[in-house]
């Protein structure tokens, strides 16, 4: 039995009925709450992974290797918001010197916006005052200097609510009408972006221990494609390693342009 963690999603599916095969861990909400488990205790065999953390992972590491499985991919564009009561001229542009809140410095969708502001509009982001409410997934990793710990008890939306933060990016969209995309007309940002790169932005694939031998792991990513099948092989979610080969060049050269790997891998490396 391989210890397994993997979040609830359509391509999960019918491979999550596999309870003869994997021992599937219980976990409430998202399985990102779960990825220290992963990346410091090194407690399961097969994982959904955040690319970011994967990333930092491998450059300290960490005894995982990637399958080509995209199980959550989005454009981030709509998860940098901002309070409109407070200040409803802000622009992306006007951030040098701003407190923008991430829930940690490291995370995916946080890399992804700080990737768009710095290429789409021109911030620096070492002159924004990154604000967190925890650690990174992996223990190894160190913020950068202008990033500062909320203090405890806080609350990201509670602290944007109030003006204690100039914006924010958060996992998912607001239902508050005064907080809004900081991006103006998000989806067509996105869509320039992909247009742009040739790429979509990955979120979390699937990581399997290096002790996996490669048949299991071959039997596990063809458990994977074929629940994705079953769920009617949804688009943004490409498998394969070709079909992904760009989406994880640009993820590569999103983690090193911010410092957060040494070096550019090639892909390939990701599956060593």
């Amino acid at each position: 039995m391989l210890k397994t963690l993997m979040g609830d999603y359509p391509v999960t599916r019918q491979f999550k009925t596999h309870t003869d095969r994997f021992d599937f861990a219980e976990v409430k909400g998202s399985p990102a709450s779960a990825f220290k488990r992963v990346v410091r205790n090194l407690e399961f065999d097969v994982s959904e992974m955040a690319i970011m953390t994967h990333l930092i992972a491998k450059a300290h590491g960490k005894p995982y290797r990637m399958l080509p499985f995209v199980v959550m991919a989005r454009f981030q564009h709509p998860f940098l918001v901002f309070n409109s009561d407070k200040n409803p001229s802000l622009t992306p542009e006007d951030l040098h010197g701003k407190r923008v809140g991430v829930r940690s410095y490291s995370v995916t969708t946080g890399a992804w916006i700080r990737h768009i502001l710095m290429e789409d509009h021109g911030i620096d982001i070492s002159r924004i005052r990154w604000v967190t409410f925890e650690e990174a997934h992996v223990a190894e990793f160190r913020d950068p200097p202008n990033v500062e710990r909320a203090p405890a008890g806080k609350e990201i939306g509670a602290m944007l609510q109030a003006g204690e933060l100039d914006a924010a990016i958060l996992g998912a969209i607001p239902k508050d009408e005064n907080l809004q995309p900081l991006i103006r007309d998000p989806e067509a940002a996105g869509r320039r972006w992909a247009e742009k790169h040739g790429a979509i932005q990955l979120n979390h694939l699937v990581v399997v221990k290096s002790s996996v031998s490669k048949a299991q792991a071959d039997d596990v990513y063809r458990l994977l494609v074929e629940s994705k099948k079953a769920a009617g092989d949804p688009p943004m979610l490409p498998h394969g390693l070709e079909a992904n080969r760009r989406n994880l060049e640009v993820a590569i050269d999103c983690a090193h342009e911010q410092q957060l790997i040494p070096r550019r891998y090639k892909v390939e490396e990701l599956f060593e």
